[in-house]
């Protein structure tokens, strides 16, 4: 069995993993809010328990183990967003918080009574694919709009930023899941970018096209 923290490491070494082969124990500092000293500690924990494989000055990788459990933690985290948007009607923006101390209900047979309940979801309220009770991960062909040209057209399906702040900016701007977008315009001086989504035109910052993914 492994503690709240422990699991709270795995999942973010997994994150962070995904850019980076090789974590160091600094983005792992950065990422958890805490001391490098405390994280080397945790470290030798869960190389112990054989969850990663750590050598020091030579960064951090999961193994199949701690791949398997961070994975798992991802699913719970998704689902129960999912949960409490589509079912309980919290807004997309309130519900992070929630769904971490959530994650860490580790019951099997809840989680999959709570996947079928809510018809297998593939993606949670952000747009970020869910694992099966497999640990299989739906494949996510996503553009952010900073990479599109002009005239290119596409739905929104996902977001990099999951920060409140973020999110109740594209509910204002109402980019939110699922709207259709067109690129009418990309400005030369600061490259923001002019959008029409579902007739209404939008200027929106070359910050903001960076974290607002399309599917095409």
């Amino acid at each position: 069995m492994n503690t709240l923290a422990e699991e709270n490491y795995l999942k973010a070494i997994y994150h962070l993993s995904l850019n980076d082969a090789n974590v160091s124990t600094n983005q792992i500092a950065a990422a958890l809010n805490t001391k490098a000293a405390s994280v080397t500690d945790m470290l030798k924990k869960l190389a112990d328990k054989l969850l990663i494989n750590y050598a020091k000055y030579q960064g951090v990788s999961l193994t199949p183990a701690g791949e398997k459990i961070a994975v798992n933690i991802i699913r719970r985290h998704r689902l129960w967003e999912y949960f409490l948007v589509e079912k309980l009607n919290f807004k997309w923006d309130e519900v992070h918080d929630m769904a971490e101390e959530m994650e860490h209900i580790s019951s099997v047979e809840l989680i999959d009574r709570l996947d079928k309940f809510m018809g297998y979801p593939g993606h949670d309220p952000h747009g970020d694919p869910i694992p099966d009770r497999h640990g299989k991960f739906k494949t996510n062909h996503l553009k952010c709009i900073a990479e599109l040209e002009v005239d290119d057209c596409g739905t929104v399906s996902g977001v990099r930023d999951h920060s409140p702040a973020f999110l109740q900016y594209l509910e204002r701007l109402q980019l939110t899941i699922g709207r259709k977008i067109f690129v009418k315009e990309i400005v030369n001086y600061d490259r923001s970018v002019v959008l029409t989504v579902e007739g209404t035109s939008i200027n929106i910052s070359r910050e903001v096209a960076d974290n607002l993914l399309i599917a095409i």
